[in-house]
């Protein structure tokens, strides 16, 4: 839900077209987007499962590259917050997810 808000937000802002000053963080932004998007454009494999996680995992990121992104250059405390919740709570949901289908985690 709250990836879909992000974007909402970026397009009315304007981000999603590269109108704002803010170079830096909409390129970080959109790279992140793009990323996600392709990861998602995974074609299905028949296993309700294994696609769920294949499509959720990059959606998942997406929302953590975009936090990371806050992080680095927004500067409200309170998105901050936000944005750190985000990291740990999609992290911990990416893991839970690859081990319910039997995925090892990532080497981080």
């Amino acid at each position: 839900m709250r990836i879909v808000l992000v974007l909402v937000l970026l397009s009315a802002s304007g981000i999603a077209t590269g109108r704002l000053a803010d170079s830096p963080f909409v390129d970080r932004v959109k790279a992140a987007m793009s990323a996600m998007m392709a990861g998602m454009a995974r074609a299905p494999t028949g296993d309700a499962d294994k696609d769920f996680v294949a499509w959720m995992v990059p959606h998942h990121q997406g929302a953590i590259d975009m936090a990371q992104a806050e992080l680095l250059y927004g500067r409200n405390v309170k998105l901050h917050r936000i944005a750190q919740e985000i990291i740990v709570t999609q992290q911990q949901e990416i893991s839970a997810m690859r081990l319910a289908v039997g995925q090892p985690l990532p080497k981080e």
